[in-house]
C-alpha cells in the first residue's frame, strides 16, 4: 500500500511538471504579458478577499451586538422576575405572620 501511495505522488508530480512545461510552451502571451496578467489576477483576488473579510467582520459585529441586546433583555427579565418574587414574598410576610410560617 505504501509503494502505491509513493508512486501515485510521483506520477502526480510528474504530471504537474509536464502540464506546466506544455502550458509555458503553448502560452498565447509573452512572459512579461503573462506575468502582468498574473499580477492583475493576484491583485484582484487580494481585493476580493479583503472585501469578503471586511463584510464578514461587519456581520460578526452585527451578530455580537444582537447577542448583547438579547442578553441584556434576558437579564432585565430575570431581574424583574426576581424583584416581583421578592416583593410578593415581602407582601405575604408583612400581611399575615401565619402565611409566613406556612412558607
Amino acid at each position: 500500500m505504501a509503494n502505491s501511495d509513493g508512486s501515485s505522488i510521483l506520477w502526480f508530480l510528474a504530471g504537474v511538471g509536464i502540464g506546466t512545461a506544455v502550458g509555458i510552451l503553448y502560452a498565447p502571451r509573452s512572459g512579461s504579458e503573462t506575468r502582468e496578467v498574473l499580477r492583475a489576477k493576484v491583485d484582484e483576488g487580494r481585493d476580493f478577499v479583503r472585501s469578503q473579510a471586511q463584510e464578514a467582520r461587519e456581520h460578526a459585529s452585527e451578530w455580537v451586538d444582537k447577542g448583547r441586546d438579547v442578553i441584556h433583555q434576558q437579564k432585565d427579565q430575570v431581574r424583574a422576575a426576581f424583584e416581583a418574587g421578592k416583593q410578593a414574598y415581602q407582601e405575604v410576610t408583612t400581611k399575615s405572620p401565619e402565611a409566613a410560617q406556612n412558607l
